[in-house]
């Protein structure tokens, strides 16, 4: 039971964390940026907090293990990897949808002046007129994608940086049941391994996808080229979740290594 709660708390995280980028397309769209990267940084804010009750759950099913049930926990653990991939996936299909509520979110937000007020009551019956927004994606745009003209390395920094992101909390608690002798020194390396993907996305990502951002502005077709963009990043962000899963084990194993060369310090 509790696996399937956390499945769903992953994909939940996920797909908002993918969402994001319809936020800043909307921010695009309507040619607002600073508006539309305050709204997406305090979700991605809110998502990310919200790994903590993941973690807590996570440790209580590691509590729970007992000898010789590696076997059962490894199962688990890519089962809630499976589960961030079909969260970013579920993102990816309904990117129509959410393009098309985005700038509606950031013309409210500006009505509203703060996200406190965009999440009153009377704010949240206006949900029930979702449904009339929502769009099918359609298979010819994906046709029609070519990534010709999107940074390569930026791609790849994606998918590496996801897949630590995906599995180093996973890789760490696994580590300390491979290990018991170092658990804690492996648990506490979840928080560096996290950290240092951050710094990843802030310093190798963030400033292309900037940089594209500010091209898009000033382009007459900037809104169609950043959705081609930000399509090709959540696709690279799937593809992230996928590798996160041959990452698992052998991430684990270095993590056990280097908790037994710093308890000989």
């Amino acid at each position: 039971m509790i696996v399937v709660l956390i499945m769903v708390l992953t994909g939940v995280i996920h797909f908002v964390e993918t969402s994001c980028y319809s936020i800043r397309f909307g921010g695009v769209k309507l040619k607002k940026i600073a508006v539309s990267l305050s709204i997406a940084s305090a979700v991605l804010l809110i998502a990310r907090t919200s790994n903590l009750s993941q973690s807590m759950l996570l440790g209580n099913m590691v509590d729970s293990v007992d000898e010789g049930m590696e076997g059962s926990i490894v199962l688990s653990f890519r089962l809630i990897l499976l589960s961030a991939s079909i969260g970013t996936l579920i993102s990816i299909v309904t990117y129509p949808t959410m393009a098309k509520l985005s700038p509606l979110l950031i013309k409210r937000f500006e009505i509203e002046g703060s996200l406190m007020n965009l999440m009153t009551l009377t704010n949240i019956k206006k949900l029930r007129y979702v449904p009339s927004y929502i769009r099918k994606p359609r298979i010819t745009v994906m046709q029609r994608l070519r990534i010709g003209g999107i940074p390569k390395r930026m791609m790849l920094t994606n998918i590496f940086v996801t897949s630590v992101y995906t599995t180093g909390v996973l890789s760490a608690l696994y580590a300390s049941i491979l290990d018991p002798a170092h658990s804690t020194t492996s648990i506490m390396s979840a928080g560096i391994i996290n950290g240092v993907a951050t710094i990843l996305f802030t310093l190798c990502l963030d400033p292309h996808i900037a940089l594209l951002t500010e091209r898009a502005l000033i382009e007459d077709t900037g809104s169609s080229a950043m959705t081609r963009t930000y399509i090709f990043l959540m696709i690279s962000r799937l593809i992230g979740t996928l590798v996160s899963q041959i990452f698992f084990l052998p991430a684990a194993v270095l993590i056990t290594y280097i908790s037994k060369l710093i308890g000989v310090l």
